[in-house]
Parts: structure tokens; C-alpha cells; sequence
């Protein structure tokens, strides 16, 4: 009871801190949400409107965040034996995926608007304020991915790692727009093309992060076995015990924030069935200690072969 109390309190704490810091990031996101548009219309910049854009799509992936994160910490129940942890990657995937539609968007915007220019139709100058605009949201937005970014890695967040990516795009397009709002209002009429280029090199660095993000929450929900180096270090630690003699169908999975492992390990045939659990116990601790409480853990205990052959212990 006290293990499952512990864990509860454990899953609180974690989602206190994730709903702390979205929020803060989701606040930062409406004032530059609404601070950009009005920059984008006022100074007749296409960039900083498809950078306020991306804003609002970084304000509705909180939400996201918010709604999802809830229903990842809910604890084990009848017809979730392995928690709800993939509703975690799942937030991951829609997050990609507003990722990639925004990027898609303002590649095909900026790309549209550099056709019309090659072709003589002129692209308007943008005014001074949406340099402004795309200066402050440069600084509040990498500063957002910074805090959101390590809150993420403290409580094992996938989730939330991408939404501060999320953050960090919004800033990389920032620094995009600055420079082609910059090109266009300091170096004269001809230079207003860099504001739909400034666009377009700013939706690839998006789609990127989406591709990305992406290939993540697949892997987990196509149950991708965890990295060989992850495996190696849980065979190093099961073979750290004594009388292991051999390990085989070793299979890992990440669900959430925690990893599963199944696995067949040999003992001798003839020690006591309480001496193979304390065997088997203490493996579960350790890997544990190295993976986190929350670590799924099926152990098969075999005998060990004798001549390629299971052989029962003799009786005294």
C-alpha cells in the first residue's frame, strides 16, 4: 500500500509540474499570438502573420499537452493493465502533426508570394513594428523552450520535450522573419522578397522538427524495441546477479514516460522456488533503481540446460 501511495504522490507531483509550466508556456503563446497578428496587419508583413500562425498552432498544442497529460497519469486499471501511458505519445503525434500543417502552410504561402514576385507583381514592404515583433518573440520564445525543454527531461515527459520543440520552432521562425523583415525594410523595395523567403527557409526547419517528432511517437506506438544500448545495459545489470547463467527473449517497449521488459533468464535447477524469486526480485529492484519505479518488469525463470537439456534436480 505504502509502494502504491508513494507512486500516486509521485504521478501528482508530475503532473502538477507539467500543468505549471504549459500553462506558463501557453500564456506566453496567447500574448504572442495576439501581439503578432496585430504586427503582421499594422506592418503589412506576410512572414510575421504566417509566424503568428504558428503561434496560435503552439497555443492549441498546449491544450493538447493540458488534455492529454491528464489522461497519461491516471494509474493502472481493469482494461488498461500497462497504465495510460501512450496517450502521452499520442499528444506527441498530434503535436508532430500541427507541426508539419503549419509548416506546409507557410511553405506554400511564402513560396506563392515569391512566384508572384519573380513574375513583377511587387511584395509589400513591412513596417518597423513587425521587426519589433519578431525581436520579442525570438527572446520570450527561447526562453519558454529553455524552461519547458528541462521541466520535460525532469519528469520524463515526451510530451512535453516536444511541445518545447514546438517552442523552439516558433522562436527559429522568428529569427526567420526578422531577417527577411529586416532584408526588406532596410535594403530598399527590391529586397521585400525576402520576407516569403524568410517564410519558406523557416517551414522546412518546422517540418523537420514534425518529421521528427513524428518518427518518435511511431516508434512507440508501432511498439519499436528500445535502443541496443539500452538493452545492453539492462543484460549488463540482470547478469551482475549470481547464478544468472543465461538471458534470452529480451524484449523492450516504451509506453509513455516508462519502458516495459519481458525477458527468460536460467537459474540452477536445483535451488529452492523461494531462492529463484529472491533472485528474480532482486533483479526487479535493481533495474528499477537504473530505469524508474514505474518500470514494467516479466521475468521467466528456466532451469539451466545440462548437455542442451532441461534435467530435474535429484531428490536427497
Amino acid at each position: 500500500m505504502a509502494m502504491n501511495d508513494s507512486t500516486e504522490n509521485t504521478n501528482i507531483s508530475r503532473e502538477k509540474k507539467i500543468y505549471r509550466v504549459t500553462l506558463m508556456g501557453s500564456l506566453v503563446n496567447a500574448v504572442l499570438m495576439l501581439f503578432k497578428f496585430v504586427a503582421g496587419v499594422l506592418g503589412n508583413s506576410a512572414a510575421m502573420i504566417a509566424d503568428a500562425v504558428h503561434s496560435l498552432s503552439d497555443f492549441l498544442t498546449d491544450i493538447v499537452v493540458l488534455l492529454f497529460v491528464r489522461i497519461s497519469v491516471k494509474p493502472e486499471d481493469k482494461n488498461h493493465n500497462y497504465g495510460h501511458g501512450k496517450f502521452e505519445t499520442l499528444a506527441t503525434a498530434i503535436i508532430g502533426l500541427a507541426l508539419l500543417t503549419v509548416g506546409v502552410m507557410l511553405c506554400y504561402d511564402g513560396g506563392l508570394k515569391i512566384y508572384k514576385a519573380i513574375n513583377g507583381i511587387p511584395v509589400p514592404r513591412p513596417g518597423f513594428i513587425a521587426f519589433v515583433a519578431a525581436i520579442v518573440s525570438i527572446a520570450l520564445k527561447e526562453w519558454t523552450y529553455r524552461f519547458t525543454v528541462k521541466a520535460g527531461k525532469d519528469v520524463c515527459s515526451q510530451a512535453m520535450i516536444a511541445n518545447a520543440w514546438h517552442h523552439r520552432s516558433d522562436a527559429l521562425s522568428s529569427v526567420g522573419t526578422a531577417i527577411g523583415v529586416g532584408g526588406a525594410m532596410f535594403f530598399g523595395a527590391k529586397w521585400t522578397v525576402l520576407d516569403p523567403i524568410a517564410a519558406c527557409v523557416v517551414s522546412i526547419l518546422i517540418m523537420t522538427t514534425a518529421f521528427k517528432l513524428l518518427k518518435q511517437a511511431l516508434d512507440e506506438l508501432l511498439e519499436r524495441s528500445l535502443p541496443d544500448e539500452v538493452e545492453e545495459e539492462i543484460m549488463q545489470i540482470v547478469e551482475q546477479e549470481p547464478n544468472v547463467s543465461n538471458i534470452h527473449h529480451l524484449r523492450t517497449r516504451r509506453i509513455g514516460s516508462n519502458i516495459s521488459i519481458t525477458m527468460h533468464l536460467r537459474l540452477p535447477g536445483d535451488i529452492t522456488l523461494y531462492e529463484a524469486h529472491e533472485h528474480a526480485t532482486h533483479i526487479e529492484r535493481k533495474l528499477r533503481e537504473h530505469f524508474g519505479r514505474d518500470t514494467y518488469i516479466g521475468i521467466h525463470i528456466e532451469p539451466t540446460k545440462v548437455d542442451g537439456r532441461y534435467q530435474a534436480p535429484q531428490k536427497a
